[in-house]
């Protein structure tokens, strides 16, 4: 059973992901008795004044933090990006419409191949002949006045790489975008937007509640022409401002104080400035082992939250990874479907953890065959 503390271990875990300690500290104060209820704040009703105050307060910081725009609405729902990749055409593809799907990684190929079930989604975009290494250029994009809307993930978690600045479209072809890995680690214009959505469990806040940020009117007026059961219906969490069913509410408590962290710590420049720098010391770990580390992502199109590189072999890797468990660095292993390591460097990441991993990245790469202590 392990036995490490908090201090010892440097989470780069790709999501559940590291949280702030001060937001840990603060959940674990209310945890027996929020606000001074004498209840959890996994016990207070989300019909309860209390909880309206928690969740409004969690508005509040996520619209300053982000700059919403007062006609954009937030909700907080359940069921993760990949229920998201079925809402969105639920709601906003016409049964004899088009969506323009741009396809930079395995999670926008899920959200086109759920979109196809609902109406035509055609590939606006893609990057896969050369295995998604690369953000397609804006003259390799094929945008249509057509679409209903056009569909980006800004950052793709498996293979590291990263929109790094919205594609050039029309203003009026609706843009919609899943953030789900790097929103808030950056300022965004959100009114670029009609929709974004972002499971929490990356930057914001534990798994268990999807942040969805849109264009009400908007929205209302693009809604589909075609019945779809109420609880996938965007309007109807409009209206019930998110507690059309029992919303999960500790995430959203804790979504809230890591909002007020963010800001505390200066907001999302500083977030964006901190998120360089930590990126930016990896990679050049890698980029001056001679070869030793191989990163996967054209330099253009790296991402400043998940940095991922292979070694020579696959036993390599797993040796790679057996030590650096056993100094306390977890999480680096690539996603099941590729392999290899990623470094997941979340907004919560201090830059102390990645001084360390790229002193042992030096160390590994010196002595590679040396044994584990």
């Amino acid at each position: 059973m392990p036995t490490n503390t908090r201090e010892q271990v440097c989470n780069f875990g790709a999501g559940p992901a590291a949280l702030p300690t001060e937001v840990l500290e603060q959940v674990r104060d209310d945890l027996l008795s929020y606000a001074g209820t004498g209840m959890s704040v996994m016990e207070v009703s989300h019909r309860s004044a209390v909880y309206e105050q928690l969740q409004a307060d969690a508005e509040t910081a996520l619209r300053t933090l982000l700059g919403i725009p007062a006609h954009y609405s937030i909700l907080f729902l359940q069921g993760g990006a990949s229920q998201q990749f079925a809402m969105v055409p639920m709601n906003l593809l016409p049964p004899d419409g088009q969506a323009g799907y741009v396809l930079t990684g395995s999670w926008s190929e899920k959200a086109m191949q759920e979109a196809q079930a609902f109406g035509r989604a055609r590939i606006a975009g893609s990057s896969k002949d050369i295995g998604y290494r690369q953000i397609p250029m804006d003259d390799e994009l094929d945008f249509s006045l057509d679409d209903a809307y056009v569909h980006i993930t800004t950052n793709n978690t498996i293979v590291g790489s990263q929109w790094h600045r919205v594609p050039e479209i029309p203003r009026s072809i609706p843009l919609v975008a899943d953030m789900s890995s790097d929103i808030c680690s950056r300022p965004v214009d959100v009114s670029r937007f009609r929709l974004i959505y972002a499971g929490a469990q990356k930057n914001l806040g534990p798994a268990g509640v999807t942040l969805v940020i849109c264009d009400a009117p908007w929205l209302e007026r693009a809604a589909a022409n075609r019945e779809i059961p109420t609880i996938f219906r965007y309007g109807v969490h409009v209206k019930a401002r998110s507690t059309y069913n029992t919303p999960p509410t500790f995430a959203v408590y804790v979504v809230g104080l890591v909002a007020q962290w963010m800001l505390k710590q200066g907001g999302l420049a500083e977030m964006e400035r901190r998120n360089r720098a930590k990126a930016g010391m990896v990679y050049t770990a890698i980029d001056d082992s001679d070869g030793f580390y191989e990163g996967v992502v054209e330099p253009t199109s790296r991402s400043s939250m998940n940095v991922t590189f292979r070694l020579r072999t696959p036993a390599l890797e797993a040796a790679f990874l057996e030590r650096a468990r056993a100094v306390g660095l977890v999480g680096l292993a690539g996603h099941r479907s590729v392999g290899g390591i990623r470094v997941s460097l979340y907004n919560a990441v201090p830059l102390a953890w990645c001084e360390r991993l790229c002193a042992f990245m030096d160390d590994f790469r010196r002595k590679p065959d040396a044994l584990s202590d």
